[in-house]
């Protein structure tokens, strides 16, 4: 396995997880962009997420028709990919670790999601 079919394989993984961990988002049809950097290098993959109950297509490249571009470093990624969570995606992009731009709406509403989501699982937690 090479280092791009790797990347593709994380990237699907942080995605599934991601979605796994807010639901909510599974019905969202979206093309983004996610760029790794390296060293001295810039990884582009193209991510499209076709709704629910369909695979995402993960492919290598830029992706001229995304609506949002995510980017960070590829060091980071690899981990985030593997092990991270709501909170920890959230912290991220608070801190800078991670980036993404695109159209306002989309970025709104995932965002807004997200923190629903955060909300039912601390109503849980209080309920347990």
């Amino acid at each position: 396995m090479n280092a791009t079919d790797d990347a593709k394989s994380l990237i699907e993984t942080a995605c599934e997880r991601f979605i796994d961990d807010v639901p909510a988002l599974a019905p969202l049809k979206l093309v983004f962009a996610v760029e790794l950097r390296g060293r001295g290098d810039v990884q582009i993959f193209r991510v499209e997420l076709k709704g629910k109950d369909v695979p995402l297509v993960v492919t290598k490249g830029d992706a001229a028709d995304a609506r949002v571009r995510v980017q960070m470093p590829r060091s980071f990624f690899n981990v985030m990919a593997k092990e991270a969570h709501i909170a920890d995606w959230r912290e991220a992009f608070t801190y800078g670790q991670a980036k993404a731009s695109g159209v306002q709406e989309i970025l709104k509403l995932i965002v807004h999601v997200v923190e629903k989501q955060e909300e039912r699982q601390r109503t849980r937690r209080a309920r347990s």
